[in-house]
């Protein structure tokens, strides 16, 4: 068999289908989880949560999290737990074992915790727009059986799909995914990064654990349904992985977490979970408010995904869209934010030009301590 040939959906569907069913040790690297946040959590969804991250550290209270590939619910059901009872929680799935297993226990937590915020949903994560469960009440009520009926079928698929997004663009603040990306056939994922991308708020973040490989994954294994759907032939090779998070137009992306020791080694490749955490809205146009960034080091100079290029102590000219940036996670803390004494209104700013990066403000430009930087006198004592 090719891979080519080999179909993935089918592989990964029937394994997962068992999997719920009965615990399998092999799929994934299990992890730890803070124990006050599984307590409410029914043992069977524990025992068959097959993962290889934790989004627990990244998330916040209020927040709108998806998680992408939910299976029995785990990860949503600590969430849920996190952003409390002003956030809401949408898991997303396409294996009906794996929903039936979350659905069940969503109640039961709820009666645990105290409210109900999360949502299961039918769907494929490299086509958020999609509800399957829609899909499903389509076809029952109009069975396809001529073209007539698969022309209707396909047209309302694709009405809902435009109209009523199961996922709305813009509505997230933080997508979450563990150990799944790896699972989807290496046609569609550049199309799931950007679902990903388009489902995130501006300021959103995706917080993606999977399995990666330190090799590029050879053909042979690239067949084998059995290392497919056991998240390994379908694995990103380690530095291509974050490299997709920037070509969909994310910036910050880091590594926040990699395991030291592989899971997992075939054929000499190894294969290790990591977690990137990455962020969107750098999109629009770039206008100057005189405002400038000094990187604090400890390098001599960084240059980041645009082409900025940020030495050590210099005030660096910046335009609004980049200074907002980089005055939030993931990098304030490495930047000094200088605004002008006599700040620029939107009226008076000037488009910013891209021949700029690099280039050094003038202490002139950015006098922003106090109107002490006018006294022309100073004071005996010291600051």
């Amino acid at each position: 068999m090719t891979v080519q040939e080999l179909d993935v959906e089918k592989a990964v569907t029937e394994r997962y289908s068992q999997a719920s069913r009965k615990v399998e040790g092999a799929l994934c690297c299990p992890r730890d989880y803070s124990g006050k946040y599984l307590e409410c959590i029914p043992k069977e969804v524990i025992e068959r949560d097959y993962g290889c991250g934790n989004p627990e550290n990244y998330l916040k209270s209020g927040e709108r999290v998806l998680d992408l590939g939910s299976g029995t619910g785990k990860i949503c059901f600590i969430a849920s737990q996190i952003v409390g009872p002003q956030g809401k929680v949408i898991g997303v799935d396409m294996n009906d074992d794996m929903l039936g297993l979350a659905r069940n226990a969503a109640g039961k937590v709820a009666e645990q915790i105290g409210y109900a915020n999360v949502e299961f949903k039918k769907g494929k994560i490299q086509d958020l727009r999609l509800d399957y469960d829609r899909v499903d009440r389509l076809i029952r009520e109009c069975p396809i059986s001529d073209l007539e009926t698969l022309n209707r079928f396909q047209r309302n698929a694709e009405l809902i799909r435009k109209s009523e997004p199961m996922i709305p663009s813009d509505s997230i603040d933080a997508v979450v995914s563990n150990c799944v990306l790896n699972l989807v056939k290496t046609s569609d994922k550049k199309r799931l990064f950007q679902e990903i991308f388009r489902v995130l708020k501006k300021g959103g973040r995706a917080i993606i654990s999977d399995i990666v490989a330190d090799e590029a994954i050879p053909e042979k294994l690239k067949s084998d349904p059995e290392l497919w759907s056991g998240c390994l032939s379908g694995a990103f090779q380690e530095n291509e992985f974050i490299e997709q998070f920037i070509q969909e137009g994310f910036y910050g992306a880091a590594v926040v977490k990699r395991d030291q020791l592989p899971w997992q080694i075939v054929d000499g490749i190894e294969f290790r979970s990591v977690t990137i955490v990455a962020y969107k809205g750098k999109e629009g146009e770039c206008w100057d408010y005189n405002e400038a960034l000094i990187y604090r080091g400890p390098f001599k100079s960084v240059t980041d995904d645009d082409g900025n290029i940020f030495r050590r102590g210099e005030r660096t000219a910046v335009c609004r869209k980049t200074f907002d940036i980089y005055s939030k996670d993931p990098y304030h803390s490495d930047f000094y934010q200088l605004t002008p004494l006599t700040p620029v209104n939107s009226t008076e700013a000037q488009p910013f030009s891209c021949e700029k990066k690099g280039m050094i403000r003038s202490p002139k430009d950015t006098k922003n301590g106090s109107k002490l930087h006018a006294q022309t006198t100073t004071s005996s004592g010291c600051c």
